[in-house]
Order: structure tokens, then C-alpha cells, then sequence
């Protein structure tokens, strides 16, 4: 009933991780970046998951838009409420540019959250959030595509109906409005950093546009 991953997936993921974490900032057209570049080394934003009122929510219902995509779940006590916090903090704190974005929350425990428990929890945060969850091979397919590792824990015997963990990686996929994978935002980047980067992002591909 619940996915386990083996060591040598977690060791594989580790790897893939640490290449992605361990690349340099780069200048583009004059534009110097503070979070990690991931431009080429991640795929572009493609997805198919269900959303509130169990309604089918694609990269196509967020075309034009800057994404700020996050893996987590509803129940999680410490990362998921804070991250989406500062995301919603970065979005005060764009102004006019906060129009041109949307903040894209994926459920990795989609036993306990709901299309609708999700929306309501992200609203509760930002009320232009996305909430999505899918069957345990959509998220694991998602989560492959973007090297995003998480597990949900086997319950004890005793424990009660919904009662496990789940771990799961953290950071933030930046995605331009063309849906191209742009930089990864590590846990520990502040809001001054991520608003920054964020508006450099959307200037670059207004001008392209």
C-alpha cells in the first residue's frame, strides 16, 4: 500500500541531487543569479494531476506563468507550512510582477490529502496556490522527472488509521512562463534572495516574449 524506496534509489537520487546543488551560479545576458541555475539540467515543466473538485490540472493551465513548484503534503509539521510561507512572502513582496506567477503545491501523500483538503490547505497560505495530488505512479512519475525523493513510512501495527510519515526532499522548481526549468531554491535561501532572482526571471522572459 505504501511505496518504499530501496537504498540504491536513495543513493542514485542523493547523487542526482548533489550534481544539481553543486552548480555555480551563472551570468545570462547580464543577469547574475543567486539561486542554482538548473537551465538544461532539468526537464520542462510537463505534468497531469488532479486538482480541486477532482478536475485534471496540466503545465497547460498554468502556460504564461512563472511556477514556483513545490513537493510536500498537508500534515507535514515543520518544511511544508514554512516554505509556503516564504512563497507567500515572495509574492507580497513582488508587487505588480506577483500576477505573472503561481505558487504549484504537489501532494507526495495522496492517501491523506484530498484535491480539496489540498486546495484548502494552500489557500489557507496564498489564495491563487495550486493544490494537486494524483495515484501513487503519477507523483512517483512527477517526482522521477524533477529527482525528487520521498518516501511514506509503513505504520506500525498499533498505529491508528492514517497514522504514518512521510519524508520527502525540499526546494523549490522555478519554471519561466515558457514552462522551462530555470533555477532550484534550496531551503535555506531567504526571501530577499528568492523575490530577487524571481523578478530578475520574469523581466528576462518578458523581453523575450
Amino acid at each position: 500500500m505504501f511505496p518504499l524506496k530501496t537504498p540504491s534509489f536513495w543513493r542514485r537520487t542523493a547523487t542526482a541531487l548533489a550534481l544539481v546543488a553543486a552548480l555555480s551560479a551563472c551570468s545570462e545576458r547580464g543577469v547574475e543569479w543567486s539561486l542554482y541555475n538548473v537551465r538544461w539540467h532539468l526537464p520542462d515543466l510537463e505534468f497531469a494531476l488532479k486538482g480541486e473538485g477532482n478536475k485534471q490540472i496540466t503545465e497547460a493551465d498554468l502556460a504564461g506563468k512563472t511556477v514556483l513548484l513545490f513537493f510536500g503534503y498537508a500534515s507535514c509539521p515543520d518544511v511544508c507550512p514554512t516554505t509556503m510561507a516564504q512563497l507567500t512572502e515572495v509574492m507580497q513582496q513582488l508587487g505588480d510582477d506577483a500576477k505573472e506567477v503561481r505558487i504549484a503545491f504537489v501532494s507526495v501523500d495522496p492517501h491523506r490529502d484530498t484535491p480539496d483538503a489540498l486546495q484548502a490547505y494552500v489557500n489557507a497560505f496564498n489564495p491563487n496556490a495550486i493544490g494537486m495530488t494524483g495515484t501513487e505512479r503519477e507523483i512517483a512519475r512527477l517526482a522521477k522527472r524533477y529527482r525528487v525523493a520521498y518516501q511514506i513510512e509503513t505504520p506500525p501495527p498499533d498505529a491508528r488509521p492514517g497514522q504514518y510519515d512521510v519524508t520527502h526532499s525540499r526546494g523549490v522548481y522555478i519554471f519561466d512562463n515558457q514552462g522551462r526549468a530555470r533555477l532550484l531554491a534550496s531551503d535555506t535561501e531567504s526571501t530577499a534572495v528568492l523575490t530577487q532572482d524571481i523578478k530578475q526571471l520574469i523581466a528576462l522572459t518578458r523581453d523575450d516574449a
